[in-house]
């Protein structure tokens, strides 16, 4: 099977994973973390243009609509992990948003034994940039308050938008829970 562009980009983003990870913990490495977050802004870039490249070129695949969000929810997940490990990230935080994505993966895995693919929302589009914009500044993170304070406000933006996209995701897609007759 060839894959097109976009879902090759979607594929380079889950082998950038284990080296974001990498370069993160490992502190043998000068500048390990700046490393790490180059890394992860590519990973962030990758999600970006295959989105705008299989929309422009009508590429999109049902391989696409399935791995892409999966992709996405590892990456910011992976982050937000280590961010919890690392004492950067509240653990309600963490809980919340993972939380979501375990639920919104059970509705697709239910959408996808009735033959159903949900392709990602708008508002989990939104969570999702606000998510990796959070994790760029926590990796960042500098040592003033009002970088703390930014850090804070897109923390709590970002758990706030998971609720809203959870609710959003719910509603639109809530005829997937609906036993058959």
């Amino acid at each position: 099977m060839k894959m097109n562009l976009p879902n090759q980009l979607t594929i380079l983003r889950i082998l950038l994973i284990p080296f974001f990870v990498f370069f993160f913990v490992f502190d043998g490495i000068p500048a390990h973390e700046y490393i790490a977050l180059v890394i992860y802004v590519v990973a962030c870039l990758t999600d970006l243009a295959d989105g705008k490249i299989a929309r422009k070129y009508n590429l999109v695949t049902t391989f696409g609509k399935f791995m892409d969000p999966l992709a996405d929810k590892i990456l910011v997940i992976t982050a937000l992990i280590l961010f919890a490990a690392d004492g950067r990230l509240n653990a309600i935080a963490l809980i919340i948003i993972v939380a979501r994505e375990f639920i919104v993966s059970g509705f697709r895995l239910v959408a996808s034994d009735k033959g159903i693919v949900i392709a990602a929302g708008m508002w989990g589009k939104v969570k999702t940039t606000v998510q990796m914009i959070m994790a760029i500044a926590l990796m960042i993170h500098l040592d003033q308050q009002w970088f703390f304070i930014v850090e804070q406000v897109l923390i709590w933006a970002s758990v706030l938008l998971t609720i809203i996209s959870l609710v959003d995701y719910i509603s639109k897609n809530r005829e997937v829970l609906k036993e058959e007759q």
